[in-house]
């Protein structure tokens, strides 16, 4: 059992959360004492997750579902908001990496998947769980960014822009709500991290020579249990 639970009593969403920094955050929160609902389409990966998470005395709910999907959204709102009250702590890590190419070579399928998930889900995922995380005494929500959605990158453009999308929209929320209620908003660019999504991104790179995932979650574990004005930005250097 975990000696240290500051989480003990509170309920959180990961998105992404069969693998990367998405199953390293939700592991540290599960140990820290929060029940922790994992979304992914991996069903393996996320019994894995569960599985770490249980072992170390935490508990989860494993949701698998694919975020694009019609209704998915809404069916997994309507499934928590029937057995919780609250949600206290809203992770969003779930993200799709295009192939990289030229603007003018971008493949429209999975362009539109990467709208879909990185931006088109975002906003539902923040409408239907926006009165839930008002009823918590002190909401979270991190988004994980991408510095290419800041900065525009050569071959990047199909996935920064929905970055660029995916920001705009989280920092809209968080000056929408920031009068109203007690939720705070962040978002934080992992910068190089160990990952699949970075592997594929950069196949020649020696993989141990960028952190890993777990030194992300250190960092939103801190910032979750953290006071930082609702619209906070950082970048987590390794």
């Amino acid at each position: 059992m975990a000696t240290s639970t500051p989480f003990s009593g509170r309920l959180a969403l990961v998105t992404g959360a069969s693998k990367g920094i998405g199953a390293a955050t939700a592991k540290a929160l599960g140990a820290a004492g929060a029940h922790v609902v994992l979304v992914g389409r991996d069903v393996k990966a996320l019994e894995d997750v569960e599985d770490a998470i249980h072992a170390a005395g935490g508990s989860s709910t494993i949701a698998p579902l694919d975020l694009t999907e019609p209704d998915s959204i809404a069916r997994l709102a309507n499934a928590i908001a029937g057995r919780w009250d609250k949600l206290d702590y809203l992770v969003l890590s779930a993200a799709y990496l295009p192939t990289l190419t030229p603007v003018t070579q971008i493949e429209a399928p999975q362009f539109n998947r990467a709208l879909n998930l990185n931006v088109v889900a975002t906003q539902a995922l923040l409408s239907v769980f926006d009165p839930m995380l008002k009823r918590a005494d002190a909401a979270r929500v991190i988004g994980l960014t991408s510095s290419v959605g800041a900065g525009p990158r050569a071959y990047w453009s199909a996935y920064g822009s929905t970055k660029a999308a995916f920001d705009n929209i989280l920092s809209c929320y968080a000056q929408e709500i920031e009068k109203i209620s007690n939720i705070r908003v962040a978002i934080v660019d992992p910068g190089a991290t160990r990952t699949e999504m970075r592997a594929k991104a950069y196949p020649g790179e020696d993989p141990a020579t960028v952190k890993p995932p777990e030194e992300v979650a250190d960092r939103l574990m801190s910032l979750l249990q953290s006071d930082f004005p609702t619209g906070h930005r950082e970048r987590v250097d390794g």
